[in-house]
């Protein structure tokens, strides 16, 4: 059963256009990627779902609610983690979580959800103190909190360590075993391989195709690559030789 649909989504900013013609559907349960170049259009598609941006034209639909005429109703089922979020200096781990938690009729627990993460241990550090890696944490247990059915994440892992950045795909995955339908943005290939059941890749504002990581790699034709990677094949698909 499909929980995003998104149908000829355009955007435009000024005379730039930012999103041209775009059509997807997300399924339940699966961790859907949306990939391609900076300046793609991926992050203000994924501000269209959430409500953040309202399309030009076209149309877009998440658990059954448009995101512009229902917003209200739909960040009670909707997680996002933001390309880029920021916390009073001085707020602790755990006060965080307990705000966020005061604005769903039905939140998760919190301090369960602070153990799940990992940041029991952090519970009292004021967001300054926090690594990058546990900054990520705290952001998804705050997409959490409110017990949604869909999470956005954009760019969860820029700007962190391997080793960190592994942590986090283990996250996701526990996201995924929550029950949650995930939505990721990413530039990182090995990531979109990792994890995505299905991408979408985009290219100056259009959808260039819709397919599995496994499927992109078989299928991709990289003159003098005799096996190319998940990143050989995006690129193949989203480089200026491609338009």
């Amino acid at each position: 059963m499909s929980v995003i649909e998104v149908t000829n989504l355009q955007k435009r900013y000024g005379d730039h256009v930012a999103v041209a013609d775009v059509s997807f559907s997300v399924d339940e349960g699966e961790i859907f990627g949306i990939v391609g170049p900076n300046g793609a259009g991926k992050t203000t598609t994924v501000e269209c779902i959430e409500g953040i941006r309202s399309p030009d034209a076209g149309s877009v639909r998440v658990l059954g609610l448009d995101p512009s005429r229902d917003r209200t109703a739909l960040r009670q089922k909707l997680g996002i983690q933001l390309q880029e979020s920021q916390l009073p200096d001085q707020l602790k781990v755990w006060e965080a979580l307990d705000l966020y938690s005061s604005f769903y009729p039905n939140p998760a627990d919190w301090r369960e959800l602070m153990d799940e993460l990992g940041l029991t241990p952090k519970r009292n550090t004021v967001f300054r103190k926090l690594s990058g890696g546990q900054k990520q944490r705290l952001s998804i247990a705050l997409a959490l909190v409110g017990n949604p059915s869909v999470a956005i994440l954009d760019e969860l892992t820029t700007g962190l360590d391997p080793q960190a950045r592994r942590d986090t795909w283990e996250l996701i995955q526990q996201v995924r075993a929550r029950g949650v339908t995930v939505v990721l943005v990413t530039h990182f290939m090995d990531e979109a391989e990792r994890l995505c059941d299905r991408l979408a890749v985009v290219r100056a504002g259009q959808l260039v195709t819709v397919d599995t990581p496994g499927n992109l790699i078989a299928e991709a034709r990289v003159p003098g690559v005799e096996r190319p990677t998940l990143e050989d094949a995006i690129l193949a698909l989203t480089s200026p030789r491609s338009l």
